[in-house]
């Protein structure tokens, strides 16, 4: 188990070109190339953990990849192969509930599974939508727990209000619905990240948006390949965001970044608390990319309760910008914090009352009262968003995280880009 250590930071001015890419886009291009006939190229591929499971598991189905002058080129079967080999997931719920839509009307056996973390996750939330159009899922807990067992077969067109908003069920369900014999609708209570749709539009899927409901249309011929530059991921740029945002005149510029609107949510709420926060978009193919400047100043409380699905893996960092406000901040319509790679809920609000900031737990979210920091041993709980965002909590006190080898399932150069702006090391 590694431990890092984090000293307290002085005032900084930064440029970070550097940030890991995308870990959902990265996810999309390995499974997405599996629907063309011809060869993808994707420049910056994530070269993380979970990432690197996505692109063996496709190898896995058939799938040749081959890494030239840096860019990767994953050349698709002509016939998804059935693995004799249990498809490993990692720590990659997303991968799973990706391949889960994918192969679901693929003719074959396959099973999913994953690190003991992903193994607590539920995915019944995405069998049972998958099961009512004739998905034969199973797995522990009638399906809600891997390792889940699939034999592909023919799925039937569907009509789904999804009860939640979540940019990996939307993402499955699409998937599903591209070999059936007629359209397919799909709606959702608030628009989820919506990567999925515009890479598959930019590949020649016909998928349309109309009065709040996806129209999915079958394809009718081999998708065009991908010819993509992964961008920074704005999850990843966020910890250092809010690294400038509580540490007194600091500045820092990221680069390159993915400005999807839909990932800028918690941008957004470090603007309304007082941050100063510059986008300056660069280009705009399949994605708005651009460069994000940060600057310091003085934070006021905020209260959070729309848009989570656009925020949910940012609130873990966001937190931290909370307990360093003036004032109490509130999250709330958030519950789905609790079925992360950890209970985020739970786990935000025990780190945060071990350094000694005033916190209210609720079902759906938290409490946070800004307050001074004390130097502390944090928990990481296994879970890579929890140990980065208290290594920025550290910043401001110094602290130590422990069982942080779980930052290398996301984002594996975090710790030499914290190095910029303070002292970290890993302890024996």
């Amino acid at each position: 188990m590694s431990i890092l250590k984090v000293e307290k930071a002085k005032a900084f001015d930064e440029v970070i070109s550097d940030i890991a890419a995308d870990k959902s886009i990265s996810h999309r291009c390995a499974v997405f190339s599996l629907l063309s006939d011809k060869t993808s190229l994707v420049r910056n591929y994530l070269q993380a953990e979970d990432t690197l499971c996505t692109l063996n598991i496709i190898k896995s189905l058939g799938a040749k990849t081959e890494n030239e002058n840096g860019i990767l080129h994953i050349t698709p079967p002509a016939k998804i192969i059935e693995p004799p080999l249990v498809l490993d997931c990692g720590n990659s719920g997303t991968a799973m509930r990706l391949l889960m839509g994918f192969l679901s009307g693929i003719e074959g056996f396959f099973v999913l599974h994953g690190d003991k973390y992903l193994a607590s996750r539920p995915m019944k939330r995405l069998a049972e939508p998958l099961k009512k159009i004739g998905a034969n899922i199973d797995g522990r807990q009638n399906g809600n727990l891997s390792p889940i067992c699939i034999r592909g077969t023919k799925l039937k067109p569907f009509d789904y209000e999804s009860p939640i908003a979540s940019a990996q069920v939307k993402s499955a369900l699409i998937l599903s619905a591209l070999r059936l014999n007629a359209p397919s609708f799909f709606s959702e209570p608030e628009l989820s990240r919506d990567h999925t749709e515009r890479m598959l539009r930019g590949m020649g899927a016909n998928i349309e948006c109309k009065n709040g409901k996806i129209i999915i249309h079958p394809i009718k011929k081999p998708l065009y390949p991908l010819d993509i530059t992964v961008p920074a991921d704005p999850s990843g740029a966020f910890f250092f965001a809010v690294a400038a945002a509580i540490v007194p005149n600091s500045k820092i510029t990221l680069k390159n970044v993915l400005l999807n609107k839909t990932r800028m949510e918690a941008f957004k709420i470090l603007q309304q608390m007082g941050t100063q926060i510059e986008f300056v978009q660069k280009e705009d193919k399949y994605e708005s990319i651009g460069d994000i400047i940060v600057k310091y100043a003085p934070l006021k409380a905020i209260k959070v309760s729309e848009n989570i699905s656009w925020l949910i893996d940012e609130l873990p960092a966001l937190s931290i910008a909370f307990a360093c406000a003036y004032g109490i901040s509130s999250v709330r319509n958030a519950k789905e914090l609790r079925v992360k790679e950890s209970d985020r809920i739970s786990t935000v609000v025990k780190n945060l009352k071990l350094c000694g900031i005033n916190v209210r737990e609720y079902e759906d979210g938290y409490d946070i009262e800004g307050g001074i920091f004390k130097k502390v041993v944090f928990n990481s709980f296994g879970d890579h968003r929890i140990a980065m965002s208290f290594a920025i909590a550290s910043l401001l006190c110094g602290g130590v995280i422990e069982d942080t080898d779980c930052i290398n399932t996301s984002f594996p150069n975090f710790i030499d880009i914290l190095k910029k702006i303070s002292t970290a090391e890993n302890l024996p």
